[in-house]
């Protein structure tokens, strides 16, 4: 009977700690969402370091809220100023890359968190791996027509800087018609530029097929034909290319008054 009785007290005993536990996890549960609500509504009155303290508290009642630590590097990220290189303004940069990277270590997929890293590389200049960052996002959804526009846009923000040095250079104003008159300096910049060139108009070409109207990434189709213009190796083949990229100025210009008398159609 006394062995009876100790086993008794033994289980009362455990069933209150699970008991305790389970009230605890529960409260922690509603905690960790209060927190998360006071946190989203600082963020969205721009009040991004209580935005951060709000959320630091909700990852602290339940790490695995996702949407805490979303929001958390995103905050970082609304105060980080693009192209700025102080210390503190880094510190912000990777405050942010590091919250988003938290959110990867648990969900892998998580489109937002690619998306942001890859965005946040872009505004600091560090562009292949903002680029791998976005073939990654690519590889998660293929059809995200801003990941392969941006891919573009990032070449050409590459290619057009080395161009237009190479002009300075030999002597060749900014808007003189090419191609590059010296033939070692337009061999050498062919070598730079034109494996990017092709890899920007892919994935602009993508952009555009999953988006037959997206008119900003017909106009950088047209801005990387005018770098490959000067590459080329003969007058004809530049009026090739300068006419491929007149093309798509006048591709861009229709659609985009194509969506302008659309949108004015649809308030009428």
């Amino acid at each position: 009977m006394r062995r009876f009785l100790q086993v008794l007290l033994l289980l009362a005993l455990v069933g209150g700690v699970l008991l305790t536990t389970s009230c605890m996890d529960k409260l922690n549960y509603l905690r960790a969402r209060n927190e998360l609500n006071h946190g989203v509504r600082a963020f969205s009155q721009s009040n991004y370091q209580a935005a951060v303290q709000r959320f630091d508290q909700a990852i602290e009642y339940d790490p695995e809220l996702l949407a805490a630590r979303s929001y958390r590097a995103s905050s970082f990220m609304m105060q980080y100023i693009p192209g700025g290189e102080s210390e503190e303004n880094m510190q912000i940069a990777r405050q942010a890359l590091d919250g988003f990277q938290g959110v990867l270590e648990r969900d892998e997929k998580n489109e937002i968190a690619l998306a942001s890293i890859a965005s946040l590389y872009f505004s600091m200049r560090e562009f292949e791996l903002s680029k791998e960052t976005y073939r990654a996002l690519i590889g998660v959804n293929p059809e995200n027509k801003e990941a392969h526009y941006t891919i573009g846009v990032i070449n050409w923000s590459i290619t057009f800087p080395r161009d237009m040095q190479v002009r300075a250079e030999i002597g060749m104003q900014l808007d003189e018609p090419g191609p590059i008159k010296d033939q070692d300096a337009r061999q050498e910049l062919a070598e730079e530029n034109l494996p990017l060139i092709e890899e920007g108009l892919e994935a602009l070409n993508a952009a555009i097929e999953i988006d037959p109207q997206y008119d900003d990434a017909m106009a950088y189709v047209n801005l990387l034909y005018r770098r490959w213009a000067d590459i080329a190796e003969s007058p004809e083949e530049y009026e090739k290319y300068t006419t491929t990229a007149d093309e798509w100025v006048q591709k861009s210009l229709e659609t985009k008054k194509i969506k302008a008398e659309a949108a004015i159609q649809e308030f009428q």
